[in-house]
């Protein structure tokens, strides 16, 4: 009894000792999660693993982009046609994200079998090698131009901030082109735009650029509205199938009435410098043509020995990548089975966000040990903007559509774009374009000209009076 009661201190030491052990080597073994894409699914997976970082000192995560900031994409048409500012609709992801490391740079492959990230980034694109212990895939897509003759070398894309900025710049720089005089006869097919793909993308897109462009024509003195030509191409019959007929056919009168002309059963053969081919055999001149019909996964995914369909990763219920432990996959990377239906889930923004707070779940749950979460998900809503304070919408199974579908859309993707700033910001641009009209200011992202010495500004001096005396003989 004696004997026992004096090894009782001992034992409650050893016990001491066991749990100190047992704490020191919780937080000394690092569990590195990698996150690859900035999209939607990419940062709610980082926002998500960024609140739980707080009670696991052990977990380090990185999120890894190309661009250092999220692009909120349901307002991109909205830069290209002025009616938000350029900065409004991005978030900086070094704000956004508080325990989460960033690391700006371009992923440019994967290696599964020794779990390492090849990146490269800065100025002179030197390469880097990341290791991890969990990934996360959400690299998103990129423009499939399915092979048309011509289409990549002269059509303009709407997947980038730098998509919208530059169509902006283009649309401005017609405008002052049309409006002088040597532009005479060729006014109309200058200010001719042709958006092809009659998904939300191609209808917010056309609705946006046709308002923007006959009401900049009141400021130039020599073009009018009439001179305005915007054409909608789509390959189906009604266009925003999506919505169903009842809307589609909506949309498509909507448009009508603002002059907008709709060629549906109409697909693209090839484009030129000069406009379309189409594939019912005619020839639509156009200076601007804008694709909206088509995306493919990132090419990053190609080299991966993974189960895929239509390039898009296949993952189980858990967005998992079978074969490969603690590798996930989501948004545009993603081929992910409803349970309800038997058909993957769309590649939509809503879908990615919950996406990803399930993979960021999922991720806990491995490092914890806990009980993972499938991914189930119905379709709240899908909506879009028509112009003029019009738009359509099916929310929970109930058609709207007017201005109590704008309002609607206004509403919902305002509350769902990240931080006060940005939400403020994009209202007070909206209350403004109320009372206001659209900017017309054309960035020309160029340094200025200078001269290094005395001579050189004399000899730039002489050539343009030589150029002047040669124009005026």
């Amino acid at each position: 009894m004696r004997r026992s009661r004096e090894l009782a201190p001992v034992h409650d030491q050893f016990r001491l000792l066991l749990v100190e052990v047992i704490l020191l080597m919780s937080v000394t073994v690092r569990h590195r999660v990698l996150i690859l894409g900035a999209g939607f699914g990419g940062l709610y997976t980082a926002l998500s693993l960024d609140t739980a970082m707080s009670r696991l000192p052990n977990l380090e995560a990185t999120l890894i982009n190309r661009e250092n900031f999220f692009l909120f994409t349901p307002m991109l048409h909205e830069v290209a046609a002025s009616d938000v500012d350029i900065t409004h609709i991005v978030n900086p992801i070094r704000k956004l994200l508080r325990k989460v490391e960033f690391f700006h740079g371009e992923v440019r492959g994967i290696d599964l079998t020794t779990k390492r990230i090849h990146v490269v980034h800065g100025p002179t694109r030197h390469p880097h090698e990341i290791e991890y212990d969990y990934l996360g895939i959400a690299l998103g897509g990129i423009t499939n131009f399915y092979s048309i003759r011509g289409l990549e070398q002269h059509a303009l894309t709407m997947k980038s901030l730098g998509d919208a900025i530059h169509l902006r710049n283009r649309l401005i720089d017609l405008l002052e082109e049309a409006d002088s005089e040597c532009a005479v006869g060729s006014r109309e097919s200058l200010l001719t735009v042709a958006v092809a793909g009659g998904g939300f993308a191609g209808v917010e897109t056309i609705a946006a650029l046709s308002d923007f462009l006959r009401q900049a024509t009141k400021f130039y003195r020599h073009l009018s509205p009439d001179l305005v030509r915007t054409v909608l191409i789509h390959a189906g019959p009604l266009i925003l199938p999506e919505l169903g007929e009842e809307l589609g056919a909506y949309a498509q009168k909507e448009l009508a009435k603002r002059n907008i002309v709709i060629r549906t059963n109409t697909k693209v053969n090839g484009v030129s410098e000069t406009g379309l081919e189409l594939s019912d055999g005619t020839v639509l001149p156009a200076s601007t043509v804008i694709w909206t019909a088509g995306t493919s996964p990132s090419p990053v995914l190609e080299a991966l020995p993974c189960n895929k369909q239509g390039g898009r990763l296949v993952v189980n219920e858990f967005l998992e990548v079978p074969g490969w432990d603690g590798v996930w996959a989501l948004g545009d990377c993603a081929v992910a089975t409803n349970p309800r239906t038997g058909k993957p889930y769309p590649p939509t923004a809503q879908h990615a966000m919950r996406e990803g707070k399930t993979v960021a779940n999922n991720i806990l749950a491995a490092i914890r040990g806990g009980a993972k979460k499938p991914f189930k998900y119905s379709t709240i809503g899908m909506l879009a903007a028509t112009g003029r304070r019009t738009g359509v919408a099916n929310i929970l199974g109930f058609n709207f559509s007017g201005f109590v579908a704008w309002f609607l859309w206004r509403t919902i993707y305002l509350s769902k774009l990240p931080r006060l700033e940005k939400k403020l910001r994009v209202a007070l641009d909206w209350a403004l374009d109320l009372l206001f009209t659209k900017d017309l200011v054309h960035f020309m992202i160029l340094r200025s000209t200078g001269v290094s010495s005395q001579e050189a500004l004399e000899s730039a001096v002489s050539s343009v009076k030589e150029r002047a005396q040669k124009a005026g003989a």
